[in-house]
């Protein structure tokens, strides 16, 4: 087993499910010291007991709190900088998306997605930023999605969010190279996680359905395999998706009208209006 990352601080957010916790177990593997978070304490409880008993040689630090938060964020990262010192590589994997129609969806819901998608990762960084600027080292990394290379019907707000993280990271990137620190984006397409069962609806209400395309995507431990390699590697970008997503991200960039014509030719996405509403 490598061990890429021994010793090295690294702070994974949204890692009680999915990439996220996939991430977090190989980085474990690979002899890092952990910094866990997400919203639901007893979910990274349960990943870091399971992570304790497989022995790794890093210490498993399980920080709850939500992104969204600015007061939750700036204590979070006092007290991971309290216990370790540094964070080598922050993980920006928190995430949440929206299965809706612009004309359906509460102007709350964009809000809520842009709070996570862009918010949380921006205020996370900041905070964490300084000490690295310090040191004159660090690496910042953002899980987007090939949501950010082109849109998509029912996610107007997770593309408008993840189009602006792509804006950020790049901004950032140019900011902080001199200064010896790496920003790294991830750009999976259709991985098997829970992203769409947590999804919200035009009224905000769980969407609590398997999209048929992420329940045949690929499976998170080998989007996460694919990620800690770029991550050593030390990347500007990587993008882990394959068939049609890879072929999307492509077209857009060489050929947008064909993508358009492909989109339009596709199952019409269902209009979905709360019970409540009238029109």
């Amino acid at each position: 087993m490598s061990m890429r990352f021994r010793d090295s601080v690294i702070w994974v957010t949204g890692a009680s499910s999915g990439i996220g916790e996939a991430a977090a177990r190989q980085f474990h593997a690979e002899g890092a010291h952990l910094v866990l978070s997400a919203r639901n304490d007893a979910d990274l409880q349960r990943v870091a007991d399971d992570l304790d008993g497989l022995k790794g040689p890093g210490e498993i630090f399980v920080m709850p709190f939500d992104v969204t938060d600015q007061a939750a964020v700036s204590a979070a990262a006092g007290s991971v900088l309290d216990r370790f010192g540094r964070v080598d590589v922050l993980l920006n994997n928190a995430g949440l998306t929206q299965r809706a129609r612009v004309v359906d969806t509460d102007l709350a819901v964009f809000q809520a997605v842009m709070d996570v998608n862009f918010f949380g990762p921006l205020m996370l960084t900041k905070a964490v930023l300084p000490s690295m600027l310090t040191r004159g080292s660090g690496q910042i990394v953002c899980t987007t999605s090939v949501a950010g290379k082109y849109g998509s019907p029912m996610r107007s707000g997770y593309n408008a969010a993840k189009h602006a993280v792509h804006g950020f990271f790049d901004s950032l990137r140019e900011e902080v190279a001199a200064a010896g620190i790496d920003v790294t984006l991830i750009v999976p397409g259709a991985v098997r996680t829970n992203v769409s069962i947590n999804a919200l609806r035009g009224d905000g209400s769980r969407y609590n359905r398997m999209d048929s395309f992420l329940e045949n995507g690929m499976p998170p431990e080998e989007c996460a395999r694919r990620a800690l390699d770029a991550i050593h590697a030390r990347k500007r970008e990587v993008l882990i998706a394959d068939g049609v997503a890879r072929r999307d991200v492509f077209l857009k960039r060489w050929s947008p009208a064909l993508l358009t014509w492909l989109m339009r030719r596709r199952k019409p996405a269902p209009r979905t209006i709360p019970a409540d509403r009238t029109t």
